[in-house]
């Protein structure tokens, strides 16, 4: 990994993928005594969501999925208030009613995160659609795996998307397993993003577990949907390092191939990066250090809230 130069703060990079990465283990732990539902995390695919989301701008919007955990902390959540939303707690993001994996946060322009496999994709079409009739700022951003890719909505979505020439940032998070199944069984190719082609959507890949690289790429196509007023898809390659749903041994997963991965870990490629560019040892030891503390905070703001009120039954619901 290269540090981009040109981008000011490159410890700030490197302190959002530790947040996520402590965020999530605590979640695992906090599940693992009970104190929470299963969650679906995305560990070892920290530098695909703050790599992008450094890129975007105040105006985007975005629609995730249910590996959401990091996208929405390196958009600039409370993790206390996500974490919270995970216990079901009245001061989470959706007062508890969401759990991990169906969170919105209008404040941080994240439309909603879908837990059903390509739900954000079949939806982006229509948030794009009315940005693009409104005369609105911003790009749309949908972010899927490569599980979604393999759906029959991916196709509606890059479809009407280039019909419509609407203004989508498609990114692809291919973390290599489709829950239990390796991508190789459900894919003909190594790539996501040469089907844009047939679309005729740009697209590029870049490497997923390089935040700065991804971070560039994403602002590159950023700027070309911008220009362009057209779709774009980016494809992240990267690697869940834990299994497709808390708790989950891995057991169906090559072991040669996860050891291969796990030294391609975007922390320790971020760490060995910033030592070789002059970053002292003990004010990183000190940053990690700091993470750890926020996320006690987060632990116990979420376990004092309260539950909701039986009479946040039937508020907020649509009919």
């Amino acid at each position: 990994m290269k540090i981009d130069t040109d981008y000011p703060d490159a410890l700030a990079l490197h302190e959002a993928m530790q947040l996520i990465r402590s965020y999530e283990e605590r979640m695992t732990a906090i599940q693992a005594e009970g104190a929470a539902a299963g969650t679906c995390t995305a560990v070892g695919q920290e530098a695909a969501a703050v790599g992008v989301m450094a890129a975007l701008g105040r105006d985007e919007r975005i629609l995730t999925n249910h590996r959401s955990a990091g996208h929405l902390l390196a958009r600039g959540a409370d993790p206390g208030r996500l974490m919270a939303e995970a216990m079901g707690r009245a001061t989470g993001y959706c007062k508890g009613k969401s759990g991990s994996l169906h969170v919105s946060a209008a404040e941080l322009g994240v439309v909603l995160t879908s837990t059903i496999v390509g739900g954000e994709l079949s939806l982006a079409t229509g948030v794009a659609l009315a940005h693009k009739q409104l005369g609105l700022p911003g790009v749309v951003v949908c972010i899927f795996g490569d599980g979604a890719a393999c759906e029959g909505v991916f196709h509606e979505s890059l479809n009407l998307a280039a019909v419509w020439s609407l203004p989508i940032l498609y990114v692809c998070e291919n973390n290599q397993w489709q829950a239990f199944v390796h991508r190789r069984e459900t894919m003909v190719g190594e790539r996501v993003a040469e089907w844009a082609t047939g679309y005729r959507i740009g697209s590029a890949v870049v490497d997923g577990n390089d935040v700065h690289a991804v971070r560039a790429a994403a602002a590159a196509a950023l700027a070309e949907v911008r220009c362009s007023g057209r779709p774009f898809l980016l494809e992240a390659e990267t690697y869940r390092l834990r299994g497709h749903f808390e708790p989950d041994d891995q057991a169906y997963v090559d072991a040669a191939e996860l050891a291969a991965w796990r030294d391609r870990d975007p922390l320790g490629r971020s760490r060995r990066a910033l030592l070789a560019a002059g970053h002292d040892a003990r004010a990183l030891a000190e940053l990690e250090t700091a993470v750890e503390r926020r996320i006690d905070q987060a632990q116990a703001f979420a376990l004092a809230s309260p539950y909701p009120e039986l009479a946040e039954l039937t508020r907020d619901v649509f009919a």
